[in-house]
């Protein structure tokens, strides 16, 4: 079965939650998760929460399974915290919730961010997984590469990764 009919009676609409994590920016100052909110509203998705979250482990697994069990997205877009300064820790705090991971998308972005940033992009940690029937992707906090995240890999597979995630 190719993949256009493969992906012909998936999902249109996902609800989606932003949660960024920094020690320096709020809301406010968040141009990335503002990005993610706009394309993905854009995209005609609902975004049903937007937060920020300090660079720690604990506090990034209390949000995320909050809003995972409270507000229950079907996806979770994590900006931030992905690098490999000892504040960044957003991997070592989602990546062990993780029931299934989404290792191409490591793999898929880090060649996307190769032809863009050259060898900078082996700098980045990006991730991506299911946890409690939840899809979570943690991507680097710039902006370019929240729009690189978003819009060559992850806004055109949400339908698809839906539809097998609740088959």
């Amino acid at each position: 079965m190719s993949t256009v009919l493969h992906k012909k009676d998936t999902p249109k609409q996902a609800r989606i939650a932003v949660i960024s994590v920094s020690t320096t920016r709020g809301i406010e100052q968040d141009k990335s998760g503002a990005w993610i909110k706009k394309q993905a509203r854009h995209e005609g998705h609902e975004v049903v929460v937007h937060h920020t979250v300090t660079d720690e482990v604990d506090a990034i697994k209390q949000m995320l399974s909050h809003v995972i069990d409270k507000i229950g997205p079907d996806l979770v877009i994590m900006s931030g915290g992905t690098g490999i300064s000892p504040k960044d820790v957003t991997i070592e705090a989602v990546k062990p919730m993780f029931a299934k991971e989404l290792s191409a998308f490591s793999v898929l972005f880090a060649q996307l961010s190769f032809e863009e940033i050259d060898s900078a992009a082996i700098l980045s940690r990006a991730t991506a997984g299911v946890i409690r029937n939840t899809l979570v992707f943690c991507i680097p906090g710039s902006e370019k590469a929240c729009r690189l995240a978003c819009t060559q890999l992850i806004f055109p597979e949400i339908g698809h990764l839906l539809k097998h995630m609740k088959e």
